[in-house]
């Protein structure tokens, strides 16, 4: 089995603020041991930022994005220093891959990334992978590697994603954690989306990635540092486990999910979500806000009234034309855009989440 492993910044860090070399010890002795029974691993880590702030004695995380660039930078080469140094006291050995979001917009790129990650996998090296902060800064702004490690878990086809959070999996209205989830979409009540003091990611983006995750047919953990990866991977885990969607996207789906780059997004009611929940087109009358600007046939994010990420599609209108006609009937926008086409994304070209 392969499994995708993300450690969340703060994960990397104790209590009292001190680099938390117990749970990396842990973390690399369950990988040794899962090694021994066969298994894969390949980390998305975060902490770069943390590391750079601690490195240079910096009293906290810097706000200006080409500072946290610069501080993301010197972080990454202290970052990999403590994996080296901690795994290899387990006979591992790591290997660094720094990605940028544009590899998952190309698929040339995609493959050239995927061929060398399972390479390292064939020669037994333990993958640590990060966004390259230097150079992109979608992370540095939101998700903290969390959509990251969807990604990744796609590119590599896992078998399961590992999320290792301070938050200890889902809590319930009384803080206890949640074992098991079969549909995200219940559970999105719970959700708070604050952000941690050096991560920037938070349950909310969480579970957003885990909405995508379970879509493809990867099943999703989310839990603390305290557990254990031997027994997460034997269907025993302190945290909250994600059973993956009974219905996965089509190959072709998966490629408009997740290769495809976003030009803007709409905001839908919910009406218009339990349509595209059923396999349904978007209609203009669902539509209640547009963002960006952008051409027919270019890709689009759709958010539901709450903020949630809930889908994506290939729309048939203008930003300017969909701002004309969303709210309104489809007669009406017959009328006002002179066309015989009624939806907004036909039910062929749109993923919902």
């Amino acid at each position: 089995m392969l499994v995708t492993v993300k450690i969340g910044s703060n994960l990397i860090q104790t209590k009292e603020g001190d680099i938390d070399l117990a749970f990396l010890s842990r973390l690399a002795s369950d990988i040794k041991s899962l090694k021994e029974e066969g298994h894969s691993v390949l980390l998305v880590s975060s902490g770069a930022v943390l590391c750079g702030v601690k490195k240079l004695g910096i009293r906290e995380r810097p706000k200006e994005i080409s500072l946290k660039q610069a501080v993301a930078g010197v972080g990454q080469a202290y970052l990999m220093h403590l994996y080296d140094m901690v795994f290899s006291n387990y006979g591992l050995t790591v290997g660094q891959a720094l990605i940028t979001a544009d590899i998952f917009k190309d698929m040339e790129k995609l493959q050239n990334a995927k061929n060398a990650i399972n390479s390292m996998l064939k020669l037994k090296v333990v993958p640590v992978i990060n966004e390259n902060d230097t150079v992109a800064i979608s992370e540095l702004l939101f998700g903290d590697n969390d959509f990251l490690a969807v990604y990744t878990a796609y590119m590599v086809e896992a078998s399961l994603l590992v999320f290792f959070s301070t938050a200890g999996g889902l809590l319930d209205g009384e803080g206890k954690v949640v074992p098991i989830v079969e549909e995200v979409d219940s559970v999105l009540h719970l959700v708070k989306g604050i952000n941690s003091e050096f991560g920037t990611g938070g349950m909310l983006s969480k579970i957003t990635s885990t909405r995508i995750a379970v879509r493809l047919g990867i099943p999703v953990v989310i839990t603390g540092k305290d557990d254990n990866l031997v027994d997460i991977l034997k269907g025993s885990t302190r945290g909250t486990y994600f059973k993956p969607s009974d219905k996965p996207l089509r190959e072709g789906k998966r490629a408009l999910a997740m290769l495809e780059e976003p030009k803007g997004a709409l905001h839908i009611d919910k009406g218009a979500y339990m349509a595209i929940k059923q396999g349904k087109s978007l209609l203009p009358a669902g539509v209640k806000k547009v963002e960006g600007v952008f051409q027919k046939g270019d890709v689009v994010m759709l958010y539901s009234e709450e903020g949630f990420l809930v889908g994506r599609g290939r729309v048939n209108f203008r930003s300017e034309d969909i701002i004309k006609i969303m709210g309104r009937q489809s007669q009406e926008v017959k009328r006002l855009l002179n066309t015989g086409v009624e939806e907004v994304i036909h039910a062929d070209k749109l993923v919902a989440f």
